[in-house]
């Protein structure tokens, strides 16, 4: 086999996160009665906390603000979008929000039935993920696909981010092995697919939406079932 470990992206690229984020956010919106409070359409809700929600990820990642400004700004930023200063709800949101997520567990199609050819193949397989180490750990056991992985890499425990080089570092001297002989499977071209070749790594860029790109990954596919076609 021309690669002897497989390094997996989850948010995006497994895990169904817009469709599981959608749902707890509709959630929090009908259980704490946002529209009563001054939201008028779920729609704006989702559309005001993806938005401060995507642009703080972006600030974390550079090092600007830590995981409690992320956690808590970006619901208190979204409320005072609709002029609620309620710091009581925000807090409450902020912490069932990481709640109610990781209990989700819609994945992208063929998902399962890729992860059962890879380790059928005897492919050692393992997780390079920025998320928050517990939410990300019950995300994977949540939607059953913790028990592909042997080693799960979180942004948390590497003390890195990616695209950074030290938690690819970190990842590759986990599993034992070197990024020759490796390859990236992620939806994020900066940071899955740079972040990878960046230390030598190749990549498989699972590119659904199609959208223009400026740097070409050593494999793209559309539908995860094309990996079969790879590996």
């Amino acid at each position: 086999m021309r690669y002897k470990h497989l390094f997996f992206d989850l948010d995006h690229t497994l895990w169904d996160f817009e469709t599981n984020e959608q749902e707890t956010l509709q959630e929090l919106y009908d259980q704490y009665e946002l529209q009563r409070k001054g939201v008028p359409t779920f729609q704006e809700f989702s559309v005001a906390y993806v938005g401060h929600n995507e642009r703080l990820w972006d600030r974390f990642r550079k090092g600007y603000i830590t995981r409690n400004d992320l956690r808590y700004k970006r619901f208190r930023l979204t409320l005072l979008d609709f002029k609620i200063g309620d710091e009581k709800l925000n807090v409450t949101l902020a912490d069932q929000f990481l709640d109610i997520l990781p209990s989700k567990s819609r994945l992208f199609p063929h998902t399962v039935e890729t992860l059962d050819y890879l380790a059928a193949k005897n492919y050692p397989m393992h997780m390079i993920t920025n998320g928050f180490e517990s939410t990300q750990l019950l995300k994977m056991k949540n939607s059953g696909i913790d028990k592909y992985f042997t080693h799960i890499v979180t942004s948390e425990v590497a003390g890195s981010l990616k695209p950074y080089r030290e938690i690819f570092d970190y990842a590759i001297a986990k599993a034992e092995t070197s990024a020759a002989d490796s390859i990236m499977i992620g939806d994020a071209m900066e940071l899955d697919i740079k972040g990878a070749h960046g230390v030598g790594m190749d990549q498989i860029y699972f590119n659904p939406a199609k959208p223009p790109v400026d740097f070409t990954p050593t494999y793209t596919i559309n539908n995860l079932k094309e990996i079969q076609g790879i590996l």
